[in-house]
């Protein structure tokens, strides 16, 4: 009897590509497809590599607000040089001019001026209260104006010793004019505020001026 020849049969490992190649090694696994490259990170203390930055162009506000260069500082004004004390005449001879002094003296306590605020100075005769003082040697005196907290009395001689004060009343009770013309000025000189002035009105004003 003729024999029949056998249809192959088809295994399902039999289908498709062989997964191991009739060598027997194993295939290659197929590579992934590369893309873009990333940036190489930056190494510490160096930047990496960075993009020009396009320049960004201004308004023409912009340009028109950019500030200035700085003017010039102004200059600082000198310190204004100190006022001319007022200058008070009081008529008076110079048998009366000690008198008129004292009253003047208490008419400036009385309006609230401190004792310590006013220097009296003579041009003849000592005033009493320095007479006084001096009785008890020189260094008691200046003591006296130094602690500056009462009326300090000074004749013609030592006047030139005494400090500033803000008020300076002069007694024009004598002495020569070269003595009047020296005390006058210095007095002047000594008042912070106010200058008074006991005498006779044509010889100080020979001295002091039309100011007066």
């Amino acid at each position: 009897m003729p024999l029949i020849p056998e249809e192959p049969q088809i295994h399902e490992s039999a289908q498709g590509p062989r997964a191991t190649p009739a060598s027997g090694r194993t295939a290659p696994t197929p590579r992934p497809v590369p893309g873009p490259r990333p940036a190489a990170p930056s190494r510490p203390g160096r930047p990496g590599p960075q993009r020009p930055t396009p320049p960004v162009q201004r308004a023409p506000r912009d340009v028109a607000a950019k500030p200035g260069p700085p003017a010039p500082a102004a200059p600082v004004p000198s310190a204004a040089a100190p006022a001319a004390p007022q200058i008070q005449l009081i008529p008076a001879s110079a048998e009366g001019a000690l008198d008129a002094a004292e009253e003047a003296l208490d008419l400036l306590l009385d309006a609230g001026r401190a004792p310590g605020e006013v220097l009296v100075i003579t041009t003849g005769e000592q005033h009493p209260w320095a007479a006084h003082e001096l009785s008890f040697g020189e260094a008691s005196y200046w003591a006296q104006h130094e602690a500056g907290d009462d009326v300090f009395y000074a004749d013609a001689a030592v006047a030139d010793r005494a400090g500033v004060r803000p008020v300076v009343v002069v007694a024009v009770n004598g002495g020569d004019e070269a003595t009047a013309a020296t005390v006058l000025p210095l007095a002047h000189k000594r008042a912070g505020a106010l200058l008074i002035v006991c005498g006779d009105p044509q010889q100080v004003n020979a001295v002091l001026g039309a100011g007066v």
